[in-house]
């Protein structure tokens, strides 16, 4: 039921500079109706095979210019040219909102839902608009198909956007973001503050947020040059530097200290040891351990379509995760599960009951300031780190890392390497501890 667009120049309307009105003709099911885009052309500018405005030649501006005694500027043709896109963009976000809520739309809704905003313009629209509004059609035309999380950096990035635009008093437009923006824009993100609305806290960002927001962005450009939108190339030569992330993952002894661990007298960490413990020893998200159903179970292994990726997964059972199982085996679901906002607080709680609270150093960057800190171990440890431990440890057992990124999901092995320097790191640690340092 997606509509058809497309716009043609009215033949029985010409003003004295013979310019035609554009229309935007919208067709759903067998439904017709015609919208003014307040774009008004000469035929000879406007492609109508391929729906978009002529670039034209000096001699055929010079053509034109005898014939109509005036030719529309580049300027204001390329500003038309984004109003058009921004007015195909705005009926993709309607059509994908409506599908999102299982309405059954129509052309007349699509029209009243854009009265008020792409009927005859009175002034030019602001340029930054088509991309805000792009960001949200991308957000709602992903909402079936990304985990919810996942969109949550791009409404940041449109706030962060927003916040560049007043500061440097500059419109955001998709043919200005070039190498020198994608710097400006750092260098903003890195002195942004903001004072926390509750705690009056201030709120900085590292380097590792920064880049997740410039690789957001890039990530978005090329979305929009896919659909068509005009975007300076000049982004794709900004790098961006991506300091490492601490592996923070339990050690063979730590995870077996958890497992045995005597919890008899508190139900609610003894549930919450056997969840985690669940994830070390298998590498599930714990997105996938929320979905996860006795079905999935097939003998010795799980099956499972991961939620992030919608990949299939098959994971072997081994003797933790089948003694976890056969402990809830009167359970409805495999094992008990609550809400990650609470199982992140508890799982501190229990390693710190349990003595894991080995000093950690957090090292991160503003710009080009270090900021270190120091944490006990238990105070850094939450529902990912089941993951990363079932990674790290997989590996110290000798299994390839062809096969551990089977079991995890990872597809690139870039993201993935990381475990496998750690690992490193650990046994060349055990080894001085237990022989000595070489001097």
């Amino acid at each position: 039921m997606e509509a058809t667009l497309r716009f043609e120049l009215r033949q029985d309307k010409v003003n004295r500079k013979g310019e035609h009105p554009l229309m935007l003709i919208i067709r759903v099911s067998g439904q017709r109706r015609k919208v003014g885009t307040g774009v008004k052309l000469q035929p000879e500018l406007w492609d109508n095979d391929n729906q978009k405005i002529v670039n034209l030649t000096q001699k055929q501006k010079t053509n034109l210019q005898k014939l109509y005694g005036g030719i529309t500027t580049k300027n204001q043709l390329t500003q038309y040219q984004e109003e058009l896109f921004s007015m195909v963009n705005k009926i993709k976000t309607l059509e994908s909102k409506f599908l999102y809520e299982g309405i059954s739309y129509s052309a007349d809704m699509i029209v009243e839902a854009l009265k008020g905003s792409v009927t005859v313009k009175t002034k030019k629209e602001d340029p930054s608009n088509l991309v805000y509004d792009f960001i949200d059609r991308y957000i709602v035309e992903h909402k079936l198909t990304r985990v919810k999380g996942s969109l949550v950096v791009y409404k940041s990035l449109k706030k962060h956007l927003k916040n560049y635009q007043i500061k440097t008093k500059t419109n955001i437009r998709f043919d200005k973001i070039d190498y020198s923006f994608m710097h400006a824009f750092q260098n903003f993100l890195i002195g942004w503050e903001e004072r926390h609305e509750t705690t009056g806290t201030l709120k900085t960002l590292n380097n590792i947020t920064i880049g997740k927001q410039l690789s957001t962005l890039k990530t978005f450009l090329g979305y929009a040059k896919r659909q068509g939108i005009k975007v300076n190339d000049g982004f794709k030569d900004f790098s961006i530097k991506k300091d490492k992330l601490e592996v923070i993952a339990l050690t063979q002894e730590e995870l077996d200290l958890l497992f045995n661990f005597n919890l008899t007298l508190n139900k609610r960490l003894d549930q919450v040891r056997d969840v985690f413990c669940f994830s070390c020893v298998t590498g599930f998200r714990f997105s996938d351990l929320q979905q996860l159903r006795r079905e999935h179970i097939k003998e010795m292994e799980i099956r499972l379509t991961i939620k992030k990726t919608k990949e299939h997964s098959i994971v072997p059972l081994n003797s933790y995760s089948k003694a976890i199982l056969e402990k809830y085996i009167d359970l409805a679901s495999p094992i008990p599960m609550i809400s990650n906002q609470k199982f992140n607080k508890y799982i501190k709680e229990l390693c710190k009951l349990a003595g894991i609270d080995d000093p950690i150093e957090i090292i991160r960057y503003k710009g080009a300031t270090k900021q270190s800190t120091i944490y006990r171990k238990y105070e850094v440890i939450s529902a990912h780190t089941g993951r990363k431990t079932f990674a790290t440890l997989s590996l110290e057992k000798g299994i390839p890392a062809e096969t551990v990124m089977k079991i995890t999901g990872h597809a690139d092995y870039k993201s993935f390497q990381r475990y496998v320097k750690v690992t490193e790191e650990r046994k060349r640690n055990e080894m001085q501890k237990a022989w000595g340092a070489p001097v």
